[in-house]
């Protein structure tokens, strides 16, 4: 448990410093990706390379400047982290795009299995174009 949350917290230190290396390199391969919502952000993404290059790939390139996430708070049981963060970032239309997430991680042998996401889906949908529906 103490692992996972040293972790999880190592990852968001050099998230809120904008850099997400860390964050990809400790996905599984099989690494997926949920967010719970009823809109067009509903869905998983599975696999690595997918959460990569259907996921992240097209919300980074909305981006103006260097997105960051910051732990507010950090709780750890057993294989599961719970981070509550602060993301914040410019979108190339000029709007800021500042959301608060919840993500509850399932951590299995020192790398990231599952992450489930909840957020302001109302300010997503607002500022951003959604990546493309999982399976799609």
């Amino acid at each position: 448990m103490q692992a996972n949350k040293m972790l999880m917290q190592s990852i968001f230190s050099e998230l809120a410093k904008g850099n997400g290396r860390p964050f990809v390199d400790a996905m599984a391969d099989d690494f997926c990706w949920t967010f719970k919502s009823n809109g067009v952000w509903r869905g998983s993404y599975r696999g690595k390379r997918t959460v990569r290059e259907d996921l992240l790939a097209p919300l980074m390139a909305q981006f103006a400047d260097r997105y960051t996430n910051t732990a507010l708070r950090l709780i750890a049981e057993g294989e599961h982290v719970v981070i509550e963060c602060q993301g914040r970032v410019t979108t190339k239309s000029g709007q800021p795009y500042n959301n608060q997430y919840c993500y509850v991680c399932r951590i299995e042998g020192g790398q990231l299995k599952e992450l489930t996401e909840y957020m302001d889906t109302a300010l997503a949908e607002a500022v951003l174009a959604p990546p493309a529906r999982p399976g799609t």
